[in-house]
C-alpha cells in the first residue's frame, strides 16, 4: 500500500472532496484507511447501567485509492525505486524521496 499511518493526504472524491488530515490508521487487508477530520458520522449511544446516553461523532474509514499524498503543499502520485536493498517511496512532482 502506498500510504501509510502519519501521512498528511488529501482525499479526491466523496463529501470530503479536497479534505486534508493526517492518516490515523491504514487496514491493509481492505485497502481502507481512517483520515482525521474526514467522512466523520454521527452515532446515538444508548444508555447502559451508570453510562449516559450520549451522541458520539467518529471517523470512518475510506477506500486507499481516493486519497493522494501531500508533498511540498501540492498532491502527488507516489513510485518506489530500490536503493541498495531498500524499497524506497518517491514524490513524483518533486522526485523527493518520502519517509
Amino acid at each position: 500500500m502506498k500510504v501509510h499511518t502519519w501521512d498528511t493526504v488529501k482525499v479526491t472524491t466523496g463529501k470530503d472532496n479536497w479534505k486534508e488530515g493526517k492518516i490515523l490508521s491504514v487496514n491493509t487487508k481492505t485497502g481502507r484507511v481512517i483520515v482525521e477530520g474526514v467522512n466523520i458520522v454521527t452515532r446515538h449511544v444508548k444508555k447502559q447501567g451508570t453510562n449516559p446516553g450520549q451522541i458520539v461523532k467518529s471517523e470512518r474509514s475510506i477506500d486507499a485509492s481516493n486519497v493522494m499524498i501531500i508533498e511540498g503543499g501540492k498532491p502527488t502520485r507516489i513510485w518506489y525505486r530500490f536503493e541498495g536493498e531498500k524499497k524506497v517511496r518517491f514524490a513524483k512532482k518533486s522526485g523527493k524521496a518520502l519517509k
